[in-house]
């Protein structure tokens, strides 16, 4: 019974979703966002926040998993989905999202595509930066100028906004696009976080460790192009609804992945063959760390595709404007990381951390981890697998 109650929320759920199509413009892809609303849009009322991460993806493809040590020998997480196979865009702020996806039954897709010019980019971190943009500016654009604090769920530390006052622009359209600008940053902040999180010992599974996604190649960049993608649906009007904002990142996402030269599936599983013993093992099996035998500890918002050539002509930088038309957008709101009630392994701070923090704490994470692979790259192949199985 509770099978077919799920069945059927998520079959309403659908039906909800089902509005005329709109027409986007194509995302803007260069280096840094110049777009600007060009007229005052309807905005949607302050919305939940989204609840929680979509379930994906350990770096690597066809990955296998074991459970307290113990391998599931059937058991495969796929990994990689075609560009223009991506489904619909749902805001996620459901439980019933998490278990669609999970029971692959959602007609949203998550997992990796390889692109020509934005390398690996895992589409669950895309959609989630996203949503967290779209939920901030739902946020933040009505109290623009204001002083007051938002809260959000612990990683870790506990997790605050703090917006200060401040005479804001005098036009409503400067009004929304600086909105959307401070609203995109503190969404990739978050998600840096939520990397140095990982890192440090978060578990949003009660023992099972995320310490294998914990700074992955591709995560930060394709959270920055989510924020990005997010930017221009709310630049262009696209934020008057969830239907709107979901129709509007349904069109724009593979839009992105076309402008980036995305390749097919079997493209994408080629990249990672090539990859197979430099960036990842496809020996070991989730949630194994040294499963991902590479990481990019950078955590800006100014950043290129993480590669192992030093050909990047190729490769896109994106980044997110620290200043927009004289305002400092750290200045105005700023995120704050407070001791928690169960740190893990994280440092407490003085008071509390931010965004000025997260690169010392990231590059201590680099030393342990550097150390920590040279011994198990020196080890005999089973010896090795089996410690850090017994490790995690």
């Amino acid at each position: 019974m509770r099978y077919f109650s799920l069945l059927f929320l998520l079959l309403l759920s659908a039906c909800k979703n089902d509005v005329l199509p709109m027409v986007t413009s194509e995302p803007d892809l260069s280096l840094v966002p110049v777009e600007s609303a060009s007229q005052i849009y309807p905005v949607i009322a302050p919305i939940n926040p989204p609840d929680g991460l979509r379930p994906c993806c350990a770096f690597g493809y066809n990955l296998g998993v074991s459970v307290i040590g113990i391998p599931l020998p059937v058991y495969q997480i796929g990994n990689i989905v075609e560009a223009n196979k991506l489904g619909t865009h749902h805001y996620s702020d459901s439980l019933l999202d998490t278990a669609a996806n999970l029971l692959n039954i959602s007609d949203e897709q998550v997992g990796h595509v390889y692109t020509v010019r934005g390398g690996f980019l895992d589409i669950a971190h895309i959609r989630d930066t996203a949503d967290n943009t779209f939920y901030l500016f739902s946020q933040i654009y009505p109290r623009l100028g204001q002083a007051w604090q938002l809260e959000l769920g612990d990683e870790l530390a506990k997790r605050q906004f703090v917006f200060t006052a401040f005479t804001p622009p005098s036009t409503p359209e400067e009004r929304y696009t600086l909105s959307a600008y401070l609203a995109a940053q503190l969404a990739f902040q978050m998600a840096a976080w939520h990397e140095i999180a990982q890192w440090y010992g978060l578990l949003d599974v009660p023992g099972f460790s995320e310490e294998v996604s914990g700074f992955s190649p591709e995560d930060l960049y394709s959270n920055l192009l989510g924020s990005r993608l997010a930017l221009t649906s709310i630049l262009q009007g696209h934020a008057g609804s969830l239907e709107q904002y979901q129709q509007s990142m349904t069109q724009l996402l593979p839009k992105a992945l076309e402008q980036l030269g995305a390749e097919p599936s079997e493209g994408t599983k080629r990249q990672f063959m090539l990859l197979d013993g430099k960036w990842w093992d496809s020996q070991r099996r989730v949630p194994e760390k040294y499963l991902v035998l590479y990481r990019n500890y950078d955590t800006s918002s100014n950043r290129i595709p993480s590669h192992d050539s030093l050909l990047t002509d190729r490769l896109l930088r994106l980044s997110l404007p620290d200043v927009w038309q004289g305002v400092v957008l750290n200045q105005i709101g700023e995120f704050r990381l407070l001791p928690g009630d169960n740190m893990e392994r994280l440092p407490v701070p003085d008071n509390y951390w931010t965004v000025k923090d997260f690169s010392a704490l990231a590059e201590q994470a680099q030393i342990i981890d550097e150390s920590e692979l040279r011994s198990v790259r020196t080890m005999p192949e089973s010896v090795s697998h089996d410690a850090i199985a017994k490790k995690n």
